[in-house]
């Protein structure tokens, strides 16, 4: 697996996880500033689409995940 894949399952497992802990219809509802973690999440995906630049990418790769350049500058 890559950094690439990796940077998808974690980003996708904390949308899932914030929305339901932030959603006042969600049985395990904690608060609605959950929501704002979402935001943060979807903020960094965009702008990592635009600028090739992803926080979580940089953490992974120091960790020894095998990184795969799709971006290109």
């Amino acid at each position: 697996m890559n950094t690439e894949r990796m940077v998808r399952i974690i980003a996708g497992t904390f949308v899932l996880v914030s929305v339901l802990l932030g959603a006042p219809a969600s049985p395990v509802f904690v608060s609605p500033w959950f929501l704002a973690f979402t935001l943060f999440v979807g903020f960094n995906l965009m702008q990592s689409g635009f600028s090739c630049f992803c926080p979580l990418e940089k953490v992974l790769a120091r960790v020894g995940v095998p990184d795969v350049r799709t971006c290109r500058k």
